[in-house]
């Protein structure tokens, strides 16, 4: 239902409330005046609109502070769900989240290589619109889909200009139509940011560069509290920083990139290398096994001790640090998180990171920045696709809302 001129500022004011609420957790009929620039009946009739609608709920008394204690509000949890998806270049993960950002459906979790296969996009569609309707949800009450992929994307069009071909057309669009939802695609590594400032170690945090430890190595970065795209939108490529004159040929066509020097995927396929030559390791390795397999287990094998896993990860956590000191160098950021699928073994890749730093970095900017691990780890991705449709919440046309509380009733 499209919004009428008339009811527009009110159902827009509903959807900013939800959108802060979901961020915020709980604030007060005052806290939401001050922040919105209305006045507090307005916020009251809003809040109260949307209590009889079953969106929002009384949350208690805020903490004492020496006078009468406002009445806290939050969004209920199943007033609406968000749909989650994180790519990456072999797997899909979709998972079902409340606004409270709990899981209300299994993970379903497929391989799905986006190189070189033009079937991805349509696997990709039939396996959202398999898990909607396997969910038991109505779409109605699904308030947008999520999408963290790899690749340089286009945010503004909904194009990703390295995988997913929608036939030259935005992919926002495209999916939008294939599966009845508003769907919003964003780079991996800067969702993984957004969740981490938004729900993670780096919360409210101004000036963070996230460090994404996938299969490749990915940079979100927030400056001025807000994320940092650059003129074209794509910046961040740190996996794209030259270690190198003769490392190894990189997929960009380029040597000695990071990312071929000290990626996951590589890391993976050293391991596999090592094994066939006979390296004593708890690994194991067959023909019919491939990188992503071997990835998974020497993380696994190094958490448990194996002397050769350690090695592996050691060798790549220095080139990692190498590249970090260049970072700092030129951003001075307070905080660097290690996150993504390799926040799992970042214990064990702390001290060759810091051993890096010490040697290419000047003291007084490398003290001047805090190392932290990342404690949404792998579900980082999806809990930024999560933040990824509520920062986007109340700037449909849709009336969102109303659609939602029709289904209810």
């Amino acid at each position: 239902m499209e919004l009428e001129n008339k009811g527009v500022k009110g159902s827009q004011l509903k959807n900013m409330i939800i959108k802060k609420l979901y961020f915020n957790k709980a604030m007060s009929c005052a806290g939401l005046s001050e922040l919105f620039d209305k006045s507090i009946p307005s916020i009251a009739k809003a809040v109260n609109e949307l209590m009889d609608e079953g969106f929002v709920v009384e949350d208690g008394y805020a903490p004492s502070s020496g006078g009468r204690r406002p009445l806290m509000y939050s969004v209920k949890a199943n007033a609406m769900y968000v749909l989650a998806i994180a790519l990456d270049q072999l797997t899909a993960r979709i998972q079902l989240f409340d606004l409270l950002n709990n899981p209300v459906a299994d993970m379903f979790t497929s391989e799905l290589k986006l190189l070189n296969n033009p079937d991805a996009l349509v696997h990709l569609i039939d396996y959202i619109n398999t898990y909607i309707k396997n969910s038991g949800i109505a779409k109605e009450k699904i308030a947008g889909i999520g999408i963290g992929m790899p690749g340089f994307i286009n945010v503004t069009e909904g194009i990703n200009y390295t995988y997913l071909d929608a036939g030259g057309q935005s992919l926002t669009a495209y999916l939008t139509a294939k599966t009845g939802i508003t769907t919003y695609i964003d780079n991996d590594s800067s969702l993984i940011a957004l969740a981490e400032q938004k729900f993670g170690i780096a919360k409210a945090q101004n000036e963070v560069m996230v460090i994404n430890l996938g299969w490749g190595i990915g940079l979100g970065m927030i400056v001025n509290g807000k994320l940092f795209r650059g003129h074209n939108g794509f910046a961040g490529e740190l996996s794209h920083i030259p270690l190198s004159e003769d490392g190894a040929l990189c997929e960009c066509g380029k040597r000695g990139c990071l990312e071929a020097e000290a990626s996951m995927l590589v890391v993976a396929q050293k391991a596999i290398a090592g094994i066939k030559q006979g390296r004593i390791t708890s690994l194991k390795y067959n023909s019919n096994d491939h990188s992503k397999l071997m990835g998974d287990a020497l993380l696994e094998a190094a958490n448990n001790g194996d002397q050769f896993a350690i090695e592996l990860l050691s060798d790549a956590g220095y080139k990692i640090g190498k590249a970090l000191a260049i970072l700092i160098h030129i951003m001075n950021p307070a905080i660097i998180v290690l996150s993504g699928r390799g926040a799992k073994v970042a214990k064990i890749l702390m001290a060759p990171i810091q051993q890096a730093l010490h040697k290419y970095c000047i003291p007084r900017l490398a003290g001047g920045t805090e190392l932290l691990v990342s404690e949404l780890g792998f579900d980082a991705e999806l809990i930024g696709a999560a933040v990824l449709v509520m920062e986007n919440f109340d700037k449909t046309v849709k009336a969102k809302v109303g659609k939602a509380a029709k289904s209810v009733a």
